[in-house]
């Protein structure tokens, strides 16, 4: 898959092409399913490359400084998801006030006619566009047949099997990640939710404990899950390792600062200096605190051995 950063970033001779749009934060089963159609679609127009256009920043910390929403996949993370699906041509639009500016037409045109040649677009159907957001689908449609290619609008994915009708959305599962329940985020995502940093030292209180822990300092506007302790698995190297995720304040030492903590399963590693990722299965437990430290050391045997029954190890 190619990777382009920038209004320029368009390869010279760059052919016809058919495109996705959108933030695609999460890649979820929602945005799976555009993506899908886009694909196929781009095949039935006799192989056309399909081209997806993300943003970065978030466009809403540029519209509203400050609220940047969790964030639940990183930039890299995310490319590498929508390559498996197919996409051949990963586009980063840097999102300013000055591209917050550009018109609907404009955005059409520039982008998506002299510089990608596009001859169909799939966005969803609450899909917006150009300065104020005054470009929608129906506008895109009118301009497609204007310029020369197809504007679809999908609906949004729906499922009903948790007792009650859920839209997919990034916010949704921001906001069942927020409650720490990470096996409907998981449904929604299609996949674990996936936490990734750099393992950094800690206060090393676990290998006093007998549990010594990875402290994973995470990206900038990480999605992290509520306190408590996850099931879940360690990622390094493309390597899955069963792990036990403490995340909180560690209020049993009257700590301030919240953290990331992963005990790996039978190793002894410590993984200082490495980038990984920690994916979340099911929560174990809430955090708690301890009235002594042999009752935190009881708690987290535990966390450990219904780990290992969690995950069927």
């Amino acid at each position: 898959m190619q990777r382009w950063r920038g209004r320029d970033g368009v390869p010279p001779g760059w052919g016809r092409c058919v495109v996705t749009i959108g933030v695609f934060d999460g890649v979820h089963r929602g945005h799976q399913q555009l993506i899908g159609h886009a694909v196929e679609r781009a095949r039935e127009l006799g192989g056309l490359p399909t081209t997806l256009i993300t943003f970065d920043p978030h466009p809403s910390e540029v519209l509203r400084p400050g609220s940047h929403p969790a964030q639940l996949t990183t930039l890299a993370r995310r490319a590498d998801l929508v390559a498996g699906l197919g996409i051949d041509a990963f586009w980063v639009l840097p999102f300013t006030t000055d591209f917050a500016r550009v018109e609907a037409d404009e955005f059409v045109h520039e982008l998506l006619v002299d510089r990608l040649h596009a001859s169909a677009v799939v966005v969803g159907k609450n899909f917006t566009y150009g300065y104020r957001a005054a470009g929608d689908v129906p506008e895109l449609v009118r301009l497609g047949q204007r310029f020369g290619f197809e504007a679809v609008g999908l609906d949004l994915v729906e499922d009903g099997d948790r007792g009650r009708t859920v839209t997919y959305s990034s916010t949704y599962i921001r906001s069942c990640i927020a409650a720490g329940d990470v096996e409907a985020a998981a449904d929604a995502l299609g996949r674990p939710h996936r936490v990734e940093g750099v393992v950094v030292k800690g206060d090393q209180r676990g290998r006093d404990l007998g549990y010594p822990t990875a402290n994973v300092a995470a990206t900038a506007h990480a999605a992290i899950p509520a306190d408590g302790v996850y099931a879940g698995w360690f990622i390094r190297d493309g390597e899955k390792l069963p792990t036990a995720v403490s995340v909180g304040t560690n209020p049993t030492f009257s700590g301030q600062q919240r953290t990331v903590e992963a005990f790996v399963l039978d190793h002894t590693e410590d993984f200082y200096g490495q980038r990984v990722g920690v994916e979340f299965v099911a929560r174990v437990r809430g955090q708690e605190r301890f009235d002594s430290v042999e009752e935190l050391i009881t708690a987290m045997d535990g966390d450990v051995a219904n780990t290992r029954k969690l995950l069927g190890i």
